[in-house]
């Protein structure tokens, strides 16, 4: 899986490269941060009338200014509290918007990647990278902005009323607001580590939860509830931990910014008060600015948490990024073209493949398939049958050699085209959510002449006539409601409606008893009628009618032959399996 290396995105940047998401919405976006100028702006409108008010009323004692300053005051907050609403709503609308857009564009790339890279991640890594990531992504992008925003033009309206009332006391205002900035820079490198350490507990945490669900049954059988329990309680104590040292790291930032504040606030009261005394400036001037101040410090005593979300906000835009940004290692070759016609021929030369790029799953493998003839792959337990046809299927694509399908290399087959070509039926197939004629017409719209064939011959029928809903039944996340063998036949309809020329059985009754698998390996049968077929068998009773039965042992093709030209082999790899796997049954040769 290739990735480009990045250096960590700044908050600017981190926002340039979420701009194509807001770029549909732009208009409602700035429309949005437009409305927060006012409600940051008209924090100075109380600020500013408490002058006239100081001088007039508790100076002069006059009460000329009580008929309009209240009104006035209460006109403003009623016109600030509309922008805040229609602020806020705007925002929401947006940043919901831009998270969707997200997660599609997210969930389309978990689609496209290779199995490679679900080889190395997890359930709960996923879940987090491609879902809560873009909502900490979006979420924060708009709100941040938003707060951002507000509070620019809040402070710049605040500064005004101070530079109009006094600016010598302002110039006192700026240093202790420099002042209040300057740790704030050096947070993200504090808490950069620690938050990507606190990142992996929580996916940690996710995977637990997704393990207690999907492996309940597991878990009760073997009575493991105190491992899992024991493997939970360490994943939140490390949770815990990281918290811990991410408010250490940021826990002074407040702490000092109260501080600075309180030290600015002294200094404006003892300078001010000279100032009152010797005339320079009123008592309203004084408590119009110190107003101003108060409502520009109280928000920056705040900046601590608000910059700890910016933070957060930009390590996970980094983190959504960097799975879109993820090429992955199987995809279209630029010019490929689309398999037309039937298969013909199938041939693996010198192909070897490497899962780790250490230890070769196939070594130096060739092997031809004929059309219409069926192929038996068997051997030792990861001796690479499943890596064979995972290569043919392009799921990984060959570290050596090349796979070629009526002569042409399927790197430069169209995929799409490729996979139409192949219907493959897995040892544990996943059904969906939802129905059976939802799960068998899967990827293909069908009439109910052709489900109808694709039930028959998968062997449903009589299992879908016994059913109340039919082929409407619903059977559970997973197909939880279907025993194992109704769960193949149901993927082996899917097969038949997919009506694909190249079939391929990865070991699709070794987890069946005796009688499901006597019902799946007619459904199989009937399959595997007039198509090439490649299975990949345990059991070596199911594929003694084969056309070639190929031997994989380690990574290398120990023998090819007919089922009765290996038994005859003298000290034959095959031959032994098999009298291994019959050994108790008199008659066992006999049938070869």
């Amino acid at each position: 899986m290739s990735k480009k290396t990045k250096k960590p995105l700044n908050a600017m940047n981190a926002y340039r490269k979420m701009y194509p998401f807001v770029k549909p919405y732009m208009f409602r976006a700035v429309i949005a941060m437009l409305a927060t100028i006012p409600v940051g702006a008209m924090d100075a409108a109380i600020a500013y009338m408490l002058r006239p008010y100081t001088d007039s009323v508790l100076v002069e004692k006059s009460i000329e200014t009580l008929a309009y300053i209240p009104i006035i005051i209460v006109a403003f907050g009623v016109v600030q509290g509309a922008f805040n609403y229609f602020s806020t709503y705007m925002n929401a609308w947006v940043g919901a918007k831009i998270t969707n857009d997200v997660r599609v564009k997210l969930y389309n790339k978990l689609l496209t990647l290779d199995a490679a890279f679900y080889d190395k991640k997890n359930s709960g890594d996923i879940q987090f990278r491609f879902n809560n990531d873009a909502s900490t992504a979006c979420g924060g992008l708009i709100g941040n902005v938003k707060t951002m925003v507000t509070r620019l033009f809040s402070t710049i309206a605040l500064f005004g009323v101070m530079f109009y009332n006094s600016w010598q006391l302002s110039i006192i205002a700026i240093f202790i607001v420099v002042g209040v900035l300057y740790p704030l820079s050096t947070l993200r490198k504090r808490i950069n580590k620690a938050m990507s350490k606190s990142v992996n507990y929580i996916s940690e945490l996710m995977k637990h939860y997704n393990e207690a669900f999907f492996g309940a049954r597991v878990i009760s059988a073997y009575n493991l509830k105190n491992r899992q329990d024991k493997g939970f309680k360490n994943t939140t104590n490390g949770i815990f931990s990281m918290s811990m040292k991410i408010t250490q790291k940021t826990g002074m930032l407040t702490p000092i910014i109260h501080v600075i504040a309180s030290v600015g606030i002294a200094a404006v009261i003892w300078y001010g008060t000279l100032l009152i005394v010797d005339g320079t400036i009123t008592a309203g001037t004084f408590v119009s600015f110190l107003a101003a101040l108060m409502m520009l410090y109280t928000p920056l005593k705040g900046m601590g948490n608000t910059y700890s979300n910016i933070v957060m906000s930009t390590m996970a835009i980094e983190r959504v990024f960097e799975m879109i940004d993820i090429e992955p290692d199987v995809k279209n070759k630029e010019g490929a073209k689309a398999l037309r016609g039937d298969i013909k021929s199938i041939e693996f030369k010198n192909v070897s493949f490497s899962y780790d790029g250490k230890r070769k799953a196939l070594n130096n493998v060739n092997v031809s398939i004929d059309a219409g003839t069926t192929t038996a792959l068997v051997g030792n337990s990861g001796g690479g049958k499943s890596t064979f046809v995972s290569l043919l299927a392009r799921f990984y694509d060959v570290t050596d050699g090349k796979i070629l399908i009526n002569k042409t290399d399927i790197r430069d087959i169209d995929l799409t085209s490729l996979r139409d070509h192949i219907s493959i039926v897995f040892q544990d197939n996943y059904l969906f959510d939802g129905t059976i004629r939802e799960n068998i017409t899967l990827g293909k719209n069908a009439d109910d002449a052709e489900i109808a064939k694709a039930v028959k011959g998968a062997c449903l029928d009589e299992f879908i006539a016994e059913l109340k809903d039919g082929l409407d039944a619903r059977i559970g996340e997973r197909g939880v409601l279907l025993s194992g063998g109704q769960k193949q036949r149901v993927a082996i309809a899917r097969a038949f409606l997919k009506n694909s020329q190249l079939v391929i059985l990865d070991e699709a009754t070794s987890a069946l008893d005796n009688k499901s698998e006597a019902v799946v390996q007619q459904a199989i049968d009937n399959l595997m009628k007039n198509r090439t077929v490649i299975v990949i068998a345990h059991r070596l009773s199911t594929v003694r009618k084969a056309d070639k039965i190929i031997v994989v042992n380690y990574g290398e093709i120990a023998e090819t032959g007919t089922h009765k030209q290996l038994l005859e082999r003298e000290n034959g790899v095959y031959s032994a399996l098999y009298h291994s796997q019959f050994k108790d049954k008199e008659h066992a040769p006999l049938q070869a």
